[in-house]
């Protein structure tokens, strides 16, 4: 049997693993596990895919420009997770990476960013919130990783929206809606597959409003009294959906 020594740090991998083969850690993760941990040969590392589980490795060599591990035995499986997409209008990058990093951290599935009338930041850099959401699944203990699509138009999303999957509407313009907690204990038992929809800082259109609303699979929610800023917003619906 392995002798567990303390991983020094977890990494994702771009690469399916199994026990014993051997696995090149480059660039920006190269560079971290010499210079910021300084790690020595015979380190363990834990290491994950997002499709097979987490599995233990060891430093077998470090060189200029790589470190070699050899993977040793799985420790965790991946288990299934509640299926939550977030559909949410970009936002400027600082809030917009708070976002991404909270909704990796409770469990996201898959992210989706709308275009929509109010929406003030219609480019994003997806390469940079992919980086996000590994980092926040290396930090998190998350074994899966959310997929991030490319940005799509509003209407286009409701225009195609599953029958089977549930939308949750954070409509901070409407009075008297339920809160997102009681509104959602009524309809648990009616969906496996869920998506939170969250506005621009302008919040949505009363055109985008009414189509949101005419889709049978939407509820609209409150968050309570006050108008949360889109990141807290994000955080505070996918909780209470998880809880």
């Amino acid at each position: 049997t392995i002798v567990m020594k303390m991983s020094k740090t977890r990494l994702y991998v771009e690469k399916k693993l199994s026990s014993n083969i051997m696995i090149y850690i480059k660039n920006k993760q190269h560079h971290f596990l010499k210079n910021v941990l300084r790690i020595s040969i015979q380190d363990n590392i834990l290491i994950f895919d997002g499709l097979t589980g987490e599995w233990l490795s060891k430093v077998i060599s470090i060189n200029r420009d790589n470190v070699v591990l050899q993977v040793l035995e799985k420790t965790r499986e991946i288990k299934s997770e509640t299926d939550i997409w977030l559909l949410f209008a970009p936002i400027k990058s600082l809030r917009m990476n708070i976002t991404i990093q909270k909704a990796t951290e409770l469990g996201i599935s898959r992210f989706v960013p709308c275009i929509t009338q109010n929406t003030n930041q219609p480019k994003i850099n997806i390469r940079n919130l992919k980086m996000n959401i590994i980092e926040a699944s290396e930090q998190s203990q998350r074994l899966s990783l959310p997929s991030m699509d490319e940005p799509i138009k509003i209407d286009e999303i409701i225009e195609n929206f599953p029958k089977d999957r549930c939308l949750i509407f954070c409509n901070e313009n409407h009075e008297n809606l339920p809160l997102i907690y009681e509104a959602l204990s009524k309809k648990i038992d009616h969906y496996k597959k869920w998506a939170i929809l969250i506005g621009p800082e302008g919040g949505f259109s009363k055109d985008e409003a009414e189509k949101i609303v005419s889709l049978d699979s939407t509820i609209s929610v409150s968050l309570g009294e006050r108008i949360l800023r889109s990141d807290t917003a994000t955080t505070a619906a996918i909780f209470s959906l998880q809880s």
